[in-house]
Order: C-alpha cells, then sequence, then structure tokens
C-alpha cells in the first residue's frame, strides 16, 4: 500500500494532476524534496522490514524503526504545515497520520518481540 501510495504521489502524470481540484493541485505544489525523500525512506523501510518479517529476520526490527523515524517528520510537515486541513477538513487530515504511526510503533514493538520469542533470527 505505501509504494502504490509513494508512485502515484511522486510520479503523478500532468493529467492526473490537472483532473485534481485547484486546492488539491496547490498541495502537491507545498511539498519540498525533503518531504518526497523521507517518504521514501518509510516506504522502503516498511516494505523491507515486511519482507523481513516474512523471512523471519531480525532486521525487521531496524526497517521498522527507520521507517517510523521517516514517517514522523513527513506526517508532521504534511499536517501541520500544509493546507491540507483546509483542504480535507482536520479529521481526514489527522486520520491517516494518526493511523500510521500507531501501525508503525505496533510493527516495531512486533519485530522486538519476535527478536525476544525467537521468532526472528
Amino acid at each position: 500500500m505505501g509504494l502504490l501510495s509513494f508512485f502515484s504521489h511522486t510520479f503523478i502524470s500532468d493529467e492526473a494532476l490537472a483532473a485534481l481540484p485547484a486546492n488539491e493541485r496547490e498541495l502537491y505544489d507545498d511539498y519540498p524534496m525533503w518531504t518526497t525523500i523521507i517518504f521514501a525512506i518509510a516506504v522502503l523501510g516498511g516494505f523491507l522490514g515486511a519482507v523481513f518479517l516474512v523471512l523471519k529476520k531480525k532486521w525487521a526490527k531496524m526497517a521498522f524503526i527507520i521507517s517510523l523515524l521517516a514517517i514522523i517528520p513527513q506526517m508532521i510537515h504534511n499536517v501541520f504545515f500544509t493546507k491540507s486541513i483546509e483542504v480535507y477538513g482536520q479529521v481526514e487530515t489527522a486520520t491517516m497520520p494518526a493511523i500510521l504511526v500507531i501501525f508503525s510503533i505496533f510493527l516495531v514493538w512486533f519485530s522486538m518481540l519476535g527478536i525476544k520469542k525467537h521468532w526472528l533470527r
């Protein structure tokens, strides 16, 4: 899901961008390059963490930690330093970042539990 979101956001075509409402198009202009970079780090970390979990490797923990550390500044920027609240409203703007952070914390905890229980090696 994260990979799809990253690629659809980062590589949106001019036609797709033009089809968006004006206020959503403005949001795309509000994102500095550093947010795209940490978005990529967060997505890649989450993807690798999931792969490492399936392979039962303890590297999952580090991948999930890196992902979480990238998600936090990205979500702070998206919620507080863009016009996303004006465009989507408070509830819609805050819901996805909250879910992502909570789920990321859960994945870090779960991978730590997996290491402790020797599920991950």
